[in-house]
């Protein structure tokens, strides 16, 4: 311990420790051109990869173009969620029969009309043609079914447009 005491108090010490230096200082020299050629040669085969333009910069473009997207894809399905939702209430079920209401009358002029949305809700309506007058009735269909008495045309026109779920 006193050896080392006494080195330490040494013009040795003092030059060893100036040597040192200067080789670290030197080293770091080397270092920094080093680094600085390696940079220069990234930047030279980045822009020889992108012809002519930096490829680096083009990737940050790009990355943050397809952020821009997904943000955007985000938007977009939440609007999609929020029309489907509405769509459900929609007629999207439709069921017709022509007949021929009065003896009378030549051709199916009348008719029974059911439109109806997913869970099988809307309105069945009746139009009746005669020589002198026509009529049209319209009636709630919940489930499928009316409160209402319905004609057999417009239980057809209801079972048409039920059975176009199921197609």
């Amino acid at each position: 311990m006193q050896g080392i005491i006494n080195f330490l108090k040494t013009d040795s010490y003092l030059l060893v420790s100036t040597v040192l230096i200067i080789f670290l200082f030197v080293g770091f020299i080397i270092l920094l051109i080093t680094n600085i050629r390696t940079k220069k040669q990234y930047k030279k085969f980045m822009e020889k990869l992108g012809n002519g333009t930096n490829i680096e910069e083009d990737l940050k473009k790009y990355i943050d173009q397809v952020e821009e997207v997904k943000a955007q894809n985000g938007e977009i399905m939440e609007l999609y969620k929020g029309m489907k939702l509405d769509l459900k209430s929609c007629i999207q079920k439709i069921g017709i029969v022509r007949f021929n209401a009065f003896k009378d009358v030549g051709s199916d002029l009348s008719f029974a009309l059911a439109l109806l949305d997913e869970k099988n809700d809307g309105v069945v309506l009746n139009g009746i043609y005669s020589r002198d007058v026509s009529n049209i009735y319209a009636k709630p269909v919940k489930n499928g079914t009316s409160t209402y008495t319905l004609s057999n045309e417009e239980e057809q026109a209801i079972s048409k447009a039920v059975k176009l779920e199921k197609e």
